[in-house]
């Protein structure tokens, strides 16, 4: 697939989505680019914001399976992989698959399950399989984990491991709907939802050929020296505890160009490492005390470091 055509597919599904969201079309464009260079999203905003519509939403318009689990402290592993049990009738072990068996999982408030469960997420996250009682089953392709939390209420919740932060592609929030976005949504969902007649604009296989010609997109080697020395300021910034992982270099390099092949460019430009470094950077920084206890925010200490390094100037369209 040409990036032509993926620019074409990437604009029917933002479309898509746009008639049931309201606005938002910078978190449409991070979804879809999160989606089709296979990572995954955490969504860290307060409750009623559009998160879950925003994730049947995405899923309705490419046409694949979707499913959402409501994290509680109470909720086992088993409950979202699938157990073995005993049919009677048979006399056999039978195996019955958990809502991770999907292609686009919401996991909702991820962070009010213990660890344990929360762990059970890596597997399938990393390597798109489950191992349940030493069997591995491979996970439908393609597939993509939105995971929600809520910044303000901490009573009663588990923050997730650093570990756990690294898998995740990127980090965003859709946010409060300005004054014009409120009023559109008041109007929209006056009388029937226009979820309810939503259709699909492309197939799984599509976004499957997408997954697999996103990296075509050429990048030089003066960005990849960029983002490596961008990643390496992280480690070494006053601010920062715990740096970047080179997990997380090959997260940019991978998001930059399945978001230039979304803008219908074959190239990756500086101004993508820019854009996208908060969203993949800033929740796998973990700050010093110090600098925590003075509210000190990731993006902030990502967008100084940005400002440090002297990004290439080359002719990108040339």
């Amino acid at each position: 697939m040409e990036t032509g055509e993926i620019k074409g597919l990437c604009d029917r599904i933002r479309e898509n989505v746009s008639k049931v969201m309201v606005g938002k079309g910078d978190v449409i464009d991070l979804m879809i680019a999160s989606m089709i260079s296979g990572g995954h999203v955490l969504l860290e905003d307060v409750p009623g914001t559009g998160k879950t519509m925003l994730g049947k939403t995405l899923a309705r318009s490419i046409g694949v399976d979707f499913k959402r689990v409501q994290f509680t402290p109470d909720l086992l592993p088993s409950d979202l992989t699938g157990i073995n049990y005993y049919n009677q009738k048979t006399g056999d072990f039978v195996f019955r698959a958990g809502p991770a068996f999907t292609n686009i999982l919401l996991a909702d408030e991820i962070n009010r399950a213990t660890p344990r469960t929360q762990s059970s997420l890596l597997e399938c996250m990393e390597e798109r399989q489950i191992t349940i009682d030493g069997v591995t089953r491979p996970l439908a392709q393609p597939y993509f984990v939105i995971a929600t939390q809520n910044p303000v209420e901490t009573q009663g919740t588990f923050p997730l491991p650093e570990a756990q932060l690294d898998r995740f592609l990127i980090r965003t929030s859709v946010g409060y709907p300005s004054t014009q976005e409120a009023g559109g949504i008041l109007e929209r969902f006056n009388g029937e939802s226009p979820f309810d007649t939503l259709e699909p604009v492309c197939t799984q296989q599509e976004i499957c050929d997408v997954e697999a010609s996103f990296r075509k997109v050429f990048a030089s080697e003066d960005i990849e020296r960029y983002i490596v020395a961008i990643v390496e300021k992280t480690r070494s910034d006053a601010a920062v505890e715990l740096g970047v992982s080179p997990r997380g270099s090959l997260a940019m390099l991978r998001l930059c160009k399945a978001y230039a092949s979304l803008r219908g460019r074959g190239f990756v430009a500086p101004e993508d490492v820019k854009y996208l470094a908060p969203y993949v950077f800033a929740h796998r920084l973990i700050l010093r005390d110090d600098y925590r206890i003075r509210r000190e925010k990731p993006e902030s200490v990502i967008a100084g470091i940005i400002g440090r390094v002297e990004a290439p100037t080359e002719n990108w369209e040339a």
